[in-house]
């Protein structure tokens, strides 16, 4: 069954963070009040859910960077480890580049982390055409690279 992916409404919170409490991307209590303005329809940031025999388990969130024409960061994609694997995290991507190509975007990028617990998830982004595009070396912490994957739309 293809996963429905839709603009993540007020109804998905709650799933949402059951995914974030599964993944652990970040605090689940931090959700509500980072959709709120996107909800509101006053922010320009993009957050999608994906859908699977009807409950939602996933989510991708882009924002716009600043200062720029037409570049914009994936600043968050999670899927709920029970389905991991199937392609969701593809498919939530996918979903979000068509639908940024549609505004009119040209470039997206995704930041992540240089550790080895973090392979798979740089492997995730090469699989689906992101290239490693810069490295920051002691980023997030020491020994902890800032690693920028690029993909143009």
């Amino acid at each position: 069954m293809k996963p429905l992916i839709k603009a993540t409404a007020s109804e998905d919170v709650s799933a949402l963070q059951n995914v974030l409490e599964a993944t652990q991307l970040f605090p689940a209590e931090m959700l509500p009040d980072m959709l709120a303005p996107a909800l509101a329809g006053e922010a320009e940031a993009m957050w999608l859910t994906c859908h699977h025999e009807g409950a939602a388990i996933g989510f991708c969130f882009t924002t716009p960077e600043e200062l720029t024409d037409g570049t914009c960061n994936m600043r968050a994609l999670a899927v709920h480890p029970d389905v991991q694997g199937r392609q969701f995290g593809a498919a939530l991507v996918a979903a979000t580049e068509d639908r940024l190509r549609k505004d009119g975007y040209r470039v997206l990028i995704v930041d992540t982390s240089g550790t080895d617990d973090f392979a798979r998830i740089r492997a995730f982004y090469a699989k689906n055409g992101y290239e490693e595009e810069a490295r920051i070396r002691d980023f997030w912490a020491a020994g902890d690279d800032k690693v920028i994957f690029r993909k143009a739309l």
